[in-house]
């Protein structure tokens, strides 16, 4: 049977992700006590797993049938991205996690790596299903963004000062947090030789900011939907945008998804230059 007219659970991945979703959806919201700290790491796979099937169904590849090895690599790249962000909000204090009282240092530490090595392969495994509808794959160019080495100085500079006003003055400037690594490292990769998006930009080809960005905001839907009930769980304290909530997100706070994204493409390619993503 030709790929593209599978369904995901006609592909042995996707019968895999549909039950791990099946079976640890509804025990993460339901079971009593602590149980999200073991149930995020195979809901999130499942997730993974089913999406890539399904990107594979629509395009006849996907991150898991171009390199398995790619694929369990990107686990291991986006433990240490996301415990950057857990770093720098040591001093932005913008997110909390409940419940974590339960466990020692040890055990937390290592639960929160689990739990965060699924970061990239959902948001890149969800660019990649943005990217194979017909409207964002069929988007004309649009204006470019020169890529001169004035340009990328110019990014350096702006990504140092925005990061310099996150971490001095948190209460007013943490927004810049979702925006600024990504100024810093894209000119970083691009004097490293790595892939930047800039290669795309300067040919007036948006088509990997949106399948990035959009990519990022649907995770960013399931990651606040499935923590709503969850326990553990994360809040949030954001200054100025405590508002018209959508789960425990401030529906300001969706808009951190967007540039979120191209700071992980960002991060995984100043870590390592693979796998190659189809945006």
């Amino acid at each position: 049977m030709d790929a593209v007219r599978q369904w995901p659970w006609q592909v042995s991945r996707g019968r895999a992700g549909l039950f791990l979703v099946a079976i640890c959806w509804p025990l993460n919201w339901l079971l009593p006590g602590v149980r999200t700290a073991y149930l995020f790491f195979p809901l999130w796979l499942g997730y993974i797993l089913t999406v890539d099937a399904l990107v594979q169904c629509r395009a006849g590849t996907s991150l898991w049938s171009r390199s398995r090895k790619e694929f369990v690599r990107l686990f291991v790249l986006s433990a240490p991205a996301w415990w950057l962000f857990e770093l720098i909000n040591q001093r932005t204090g913008n997110w909390e996690y409940l419940g974590t009282g339960q466990f020692t240092p040890l055990e937390y530490d290592a639960l929160c790596t689990l739990s965060f090595s699924t970061v990239m392969p959902a948001v890149f495994e969800t660019a990649e299903l943005v990217r194979t509808f017909r409207r964002v794959a069929s988007l004309r160019a649009g204006a470019g963004i020169p890529d001169t080495p004035g340009v990328n100085r110019i990014l350096l500079l702006s990504g140092v000062v925005m990061l310099g006003l996150t971490l001095g003055w948190p209460g007013r400037f943490y927004p810049f947090v979702w925006i600024s690594l990504v100024f810093i490292f894209e000119p970083l990769n691009r004097r490293l030789g790595r892939r930047y998006l800039l290669e795309w930009l300067r040919r007036g080809d948006w088509r990997p900011v949106i399948s990035l960005s959009l990519g990022a905001l649907i995770c960013g839907f399931f990651w606040e939907m499935w923590n709503y009930w969850s326990w553990p769980r994360w809040i949030y304290h954001t200054p100025g945008a405590q508002f018209v909530h959508v789960f425990e997100m401030p529906l300001l706070g969706y808009g951190g998804y967007l540039p979120f994204a191209l700071e992980l493409f960002a991060l995984k390619n100043l870590l390592a230059p693979g796998p190659e993503l189809k945006l």
